[in-house]
């Protein structure tokens, strides 16, 4: 079994406004990245996710060979594929983001975009503050559980 390449990697937070026809820009720091277009799609815990195409490509092949008579795999693969939009960046660096997953991520005017290695995430940002809190507060619990998987 050959390894996958993940061609982006992304790290950090960053803070950004909504415009007032649902635009955000994204870091100038990823925007090379993103040239060849991106996909965006509801993700986990009410943020969105992004990818470029190649990574999306590569996580929509494994989630087509997922089993199809287990519920909990088809959910997942709806969740994601279903709510995938194609998306291209106008020439500032914005992406417009549909109203369906505004709505999903409870979107408002200020939010939060986070790197995590081959996405993006994009959090409202009081969402994000709240969801980091527990976070942190679990910070203990969380490395023990993830020292039990060998990371």
């Amino acid at each position: 079994m050959g390894i996958t390449k993940i061609t982006s990697m992304f790290i950090g937070e960053y803070y950004h406004n909504l415009d007032d026809k649902g635009r955000l820009a994204l870091p100038v720091k990823f925007r090379v990245k993103f040239k060849g277009g991106l996909v965006i799609t509801r993700g986990l815990d009410n943020c969105l996710f992004v990818y470029t195409r190649q990574d999306w490509q590569i996580l929509a092949e494994k989630l087509s060979k997922l089993p199809i008579n287990q519920a909990k795999t088809r959910a997942f693969a709806r969740l994601l594929l279903a709510g995938a939009m194609d998306v291209a960046m106008d020439g500032q660096g914005r992406i417009n983001v549909p109203d369906y997953l505004l709505n999903f991520g409870l979107l408002k005017k200020q939010v939060v975009i986070t790197g995590l290695y081959n996405r993006l995430e994009i959090w409202d940002e009081k969402q994000w503050q709240e969801y980091k809190q527990r976070t942190e507060k679990d910070s203990g619990e969380i490395a023990e559980a993830l020292g039990e998987l060998g990371v």
